[in-house]
Order: C-alpha cells, then structure tokens, then sequence
C-alpha cells in the first residue's frame, strides 16, 4: 500500500506552521516534507523563522527561489519603502498577484518528484485580507488544474479555510503547541520581530488571540473541529 505523504508550503507564519505540525500528527513526522518561498517579501525574518522551526520540528523542508516575481509586479509586501494600505477597491496593496497560484505550482512540481500527493496550504477565506487566491474556489481550480496539467492524483488541503483566527488559535491549543506557535512564529507585515501591532496582519493575529483566551476553550474547539479537512 502506497505510503501517505504530505508537503506543506510553509512560511514560517502562525497560520502555515498550525498546519505543518497538524500534518506531522496526522502523517507522521517522518511522512511530511515543507516548501517554503523566498520571492523578496519584506518580512524576510518568516524566512528565518521557517528554517528555525522546521529545523525545530525535524522536518525536511527546500527554499525555493521565486525572486523573479520583482521583476514582473510591483505590491508593499515586496516594496520595503511602501505604506501599507487598502486601495479604493477594498484590495490591499500587499496583495501578491499569483503568488498562491504559483506556490501551489511549484509545490505540485515538487510534490510530484517525490511522490507525495498530499499539498497542505494555510490560505483561510474566513479572517483574511481580501485575497482572492485565499478563496476555496480558486484552490479547489488550482487542485483541479494541476491534476490535469501533470496527470497526477493531487489532493489540495486546506485545513483553515472556514476558520476565524479564533479558532485557528484553538485549533493550536488542541494540539498542545499553542504557546509555541506565540513565540516561535512570525507574521508581521513590516517585519518586526514581536510584531509592529499596527499591521493588517499583527492586528488579525493578536484580536483572534485575544477573542480566543476570552472565551471558554470548548465553545470554540467544536467550531474547529467540524471544519478541519
């Protein structure tokens, strides 16, 4: 019987590390393998904080290059001396155009070569920024796509996508790493490390923080676990 086998693209952030040690539990460590992208974000510390983790956890991961994408779009999440900003369409100007889509292209390449065709992504339509390639129905296209373009049974995970920060946080608690996705993770759009506390996405991280340590546990674990692929 064919081994189960799960690549996880992996950032270094609170939300692709739930999911990366989520997928260890559920494969097993030895099973699971990380991607992670280095396409000239300006919070290159995720970077670090990815190889630092993966290290931690023992997990096989491979950087791929994608810095080429500076060369063909132009967005604040790659711009270090640009305001982050929503523009007049609700579109934030840290949107990446086809980040995601290429990040699941390339890990499907990847994922492919090693025999793995369990792809994890940590993309949530539920607590988001407005991306569109967060959406189910654009990842569901791409699982759909790629299956097609390599021939190749892929199954695309997205383990978040109905959850709020809340409950992502209460889905760490479960597991028991909730303390060590707070201090070990990074997801600060400017690059602080700690966190600015005024970026879209420490303002996410910390108020889904706080509405979980609010409230009881058990009136969000419920939630999450019925929503878990």
């Amino acid at each position: 019987m064919e081994k189960q086998q799960a690549l996880v693209i992996f950032s270094g952030g609170q939300d692709s590390t739930t999911c990366l040690i989520q997928a260890i539990q559920t494969y097993g460590r030895e099973n699971v393998q990380a991607i992670t992208f280095q396409y000239g974000q300006r919070h290159a510390i995720e970077l670090e904080r990815a190889r630092w983790i993966a290290q931690d956890l023992g997990v096989k991961q491979t950087v791929l290059d994608l810095s080429l994408m500076q060369q063909i779009t132009h967005n604040a999440l790659m711009d270090d001396t640009a305001a982050i900003e929503t523009a007049s369409d609700g579109l934030p100007n840290t949107f990446v155009d086809g980040r995601n889509a290429l990040f699941l292209l390339y890990a499907a390449i990847y994922a492919k070569g090693q025999g793995i065709r369990h792809i994890i992504a940590g993309v949530c339509e539920t607590d988001f920024s407005g991306y569109p390639d967060c959406r189910d129905v654009f990842v569901k296209s791409m699982n759909v796509t790629l299956n097609l373009a390599m021939d190749y049974a892929f199954q695309i995970h997205t383990p978040l996508m109905y959850l709020t920060k809340a409950q992502t946080w209460a889905l760490a608690d479960e597991m028991g790493v909730l303390d060590y996705i707070r201090e070990h993770t990074h997801t600060c759009y400017n690059g602080v490390v700690g966190g600015c506390h005024e970026c879209p996405s420490c303002i996410l991280r910390e108020r889904g923080l706080s509405e979980y340590l609010e409230k009881k546990p058990s009136e969000l674990r419920g939630a999450s676990i019925s929503n878990i692929q």
